[in-house]
C-alpha cells in the first residue's frame, strides 16, 4: 500500500486567464458538498505562492513573471523530492500547468538515474519557449523546458538577456538537463497545438493518442501499449490538465477543447494507470471555478482524484 502525500500548488501565474489558484479551494468544497472526509485522510503540504506578482507590471513579456515561476520551481521540486525521498506519493494539486516541470525537476533530484516517463493527459501540448510562444504565457511551456528544447528553429522572438538567463535556469532546475527524453513523453487527448509545437513532435516522433484512439481501443488496451512503448522508464509521471476533458464539461478551465475525453473515459483511464507500480506522481491542473457553474469542473476533479487515490491505495 502507497503512503499518500498532498502537495498543494495554488499558482496561477503562469496563466493568461485569472483565478486557477482558486481550483483546489474548489476541489476541496467539492469533497465537502460530496460529504467526503478525503482530505482528512492524508498529509497535505501546501507551497506558498508568488501570485502578488499578477498585480505588478510584466517586464518578460515573451516568459511572463519568469522570475516568480523560478521561486516557485525551487519550492515545489524540494517539496516534490522530499515527498519521494520519504518514501510517500506525492499527488499534486496545481492551479495552473506551468509548475508541473517542477513536479517533474523534483522527481528528477529524487531518483536521479531513474529513467523518467511522462503521460501527458491535456489538449495543448504546452511545448512552446520564450522563442515560439504567441502569449508569454508559462503555462504553455513546461514540457519544453523539461525536454530542454528551445525550438530555436521556429524562433520568431529576440530574447533580451534577462529573460534567456532566467529561462536557461529554469531549464536547469536541479542541475539536470533534459529531464525527460521528449520519445519517453505520450500525450493523450491531444488536440490543439500550434506549428511550432508540431514541429518538435514530429521531429522528436512524440506519442500521441487522440479522443478516437482512446475511444476505439478502450483505456486497457492504451494503457497497456503505452506501458510497452515506456517499457524501458523506471518511473512514469502522470499529468492531468482537466482540458483534456470535453468542452462541454470542461467549462470552469481556462482554454476549453472540443472533442475531448467524457468524464468516465477520463476517470477510467487514470484509476487504471495508478494500478501500475511506475507510476510515481500524479498532478490534477487547471481547474478555474470562476469560470464554471456550480462549481461541476472542481466535482469532477475531486471524482477523478478520489478514484485515482482509491485505486494507488489498493495497489
Amino acid at each position: 500500500m502507497k503512503n499518500i502525500k498532498i502537495i498543494e500548488v495554488p499558482n496561477e501565474i503562469g496563466a493568461g486567464t485569472r483565478g486557477a489558484s482558486l481550483g483546489i479551494e474548489a476541489i476541496r468544497i467539492a469533497a465537502l458538498d460530496f460529504m467526503s472526509n478525503f482530505f482528512n485522510n492524508f498529509p497535505v503540504e501546501k507551497i506558498p505562492t508568488e501570485n502578488k506578482l499578477l498585480y505588478d507590471p510584466i517586464d518578460t513579456p515573451y516568459a511572463k513573471r519568469i522570475k516568480g515561476l523560478i521561486t516557485m520551481y525551487d519550492r515545489i521540486s524540494k517539496s516534490v523530492s522530499d515527498t519521494l525521498k520519504d518514501n510517500f506519493f506525492p499527488v499534486v494539486l496545481s492551479g495552473d500547468h506551468s509548475t508541473a516541470g517542477a513536479t517533474i525537476a523534483g522527481i528528477k533530484m529524487a531518483k536521479p538515474n531513474s529513467k523518467l516517463g511522462v503521460i501527458w493527459i491535456d489538449a495543448h501540448a504546452d511545448l512552446h519557449t520564450p522563442y515560439t510562444t504567441p502569449s508569454g504565457n508559462m503555462h504553455g511551456m513546461p514540457l519544453a523546458l523539461s525536454i530542454n528544447d528551445d525550438n530555436q528553429e521556429c524562433s520568431i522572438h529576440e530574447l533580451d538577456a534577462v529573460t534567456k538567463t532566467q529561462w536557461n535556469a529554469l531549464k536547469n532546475m536541479g542541475k539536470i538537463a533534459p529531464k525527460v527524453l521528449p520519445e519517453d513523453i505520450v500525450f493523450i487527448s491531444l488536440r490543439d497545438y500550434e506549428k511550432e509545437e508540431r514541429h518538435l513532435i514530429e521531429k522528436h516522433g512524440m506519442k500521441i493518442i487522440t479522443t478516437s484512439e482512446f475511444r476505439r481501443k478502450g483505456a486497457e488496451n492504451i494503457i497497456r501499449s503505452i506501458m510497452r512503448y515506456l517499457s524501458d522508464c523506471s518511473d512514469i509521471y502522470v499529468s492531468f490538465d482537466v482540458d483534456s476533458l470535453d468542452s462541454s464539461i470542461s467549462k470552469g478551465t481556462g482554454t476549453p477543447v472540443s472533442n475531448g475525453l467524457k468524464e468516465r473515459e477520463a476517470e477510467d483511464l487514470i484509476s487504471k494507470l495508478m494500478q501500475i507500480r511506475r507510476i510515481c506522481c500524479f498532478e490534477i491542473t487547471e481547474v478555474n471555478p470562476t469560470l464554471d457553474k456550480e462549481n461541476l469542473m472542481a466535482e469532477i476533479a475531486f471524482n477523478i482524484l478520489q478514484r485515482s487515490v482509491n485505486a494507488l491505495m489498493m495497489h
